[in-house]
């Protein structure tokens, strides 16, 4: 009988907590995906989840924890206020570069078109050719559909055209894992749909993704997990079908019943 062979582990993240002073804000978070896994982070306002998806590459620095992705762990070390840090620079740099993080508000570089927007971190970190990134970027056009704009600055995009060529440039570093924090929270409601279609494409190729967002049909439709949390800790976790229609959690209920 052939053995199926389970996906590897894509990233761990081990007891993970944040303070800021005595405010704690993750409390304790321990989360696998699995290659080709879509986590959907849900919660209330100060629940912790965009702090949880910055502690992962350290735009936060956690006060306690372990990071791995795939099977590396992120060497950390205590500073002397007691938040961990990197301690290597190129471990930390090399990490970052496979994963790709998608933020609210773009940060697209404002001077930079579109195409340098896209190929400026292939060229100066995986020393791609400029040709080969080039051609990369409009195939990668292509797919978030906006190669017509491939001259233009963001200043004369939509909000969900900068958030699509934000897509793009995360794509083009060919990550491992693709976070995405509130990706649609900046939108004007007309322009949700065309970045989720994006995202839902993606889900499909079988990108690993942890998203954070209030977006409830999505994440009910693309989720392979659902990670609800409240005031720091995981509350419960589980298929979008246990969560969205039978949760355990009173705090879940409730909130899923209010999102309706």
């Amino acid at each position: 009988m052939s053995q199926v062979l389970q996906p590897a582990t894509a990233l761990r993240l081990v007891d993970i907590h944040k303070s800021y002073g005595s405010l704690n804000v993750i409390k304790g978070v321990s989360l696998e995906a699995k290659d080709g896994d879509v986590i959907s982070i849900l919660g209330s306002s100060g629940s912790g989840k965009s702090t949880l998806l910055r502690c992962i590459n350290l735009l936060e620095n956690p006060s306690k924890g372990e990071i791995y992705l795939g099977d590396e762990k992120l060497e950390l070390v205590p500073s002397k206020s007691g938040e961990l840090h990197a301690k290597s620079r190129k471990q930390l740099e090399n990490m970052r570069s496979r994963i790709g993080f998608v933020f609210q508000n773009f940060n697209l570089w404002p001077h930079r078109t579109v195409l340098e927007n896209i190929t400026e971190a292939p060229i100066q970190v995986l020393k791609q050719s400029k040709d080969e990134a080039v051609g990369q970027a409009k195939l990668i056009l292509q797919q978030v559909g906006l190669v017509d704009k491939i001259d233009a600055y963001p200043s004369h995009l939509s909000g969900g055209q900068q958030q699509r060529i934000a897509i793009a440039r995360a794509l083009a570093m060919d990550p491992q894992l693709l976070l995405f924090d509130e990706p649609t929270s900046a939108l004007d409601p007309e322009l949700v749909n065309e970045v989720l279609a994006v995202m839902r494409d993606l889900a499909s190729q079988g990108r690993t993704m942890l998203i954070v967002t209030h977006e409830m049909r999505f994440a009910r439709d693309v989720s392979s997990q659902v990670v609800f949390l409240h005031e720091g800790h995981i509350e419960e976790q589980g298929t979008p079908e246990k969560l969205f229609e039978n949760p355990s959690s009173a705090r879940v209920k409730a909130f899923m019943s209010s999102h309706q």
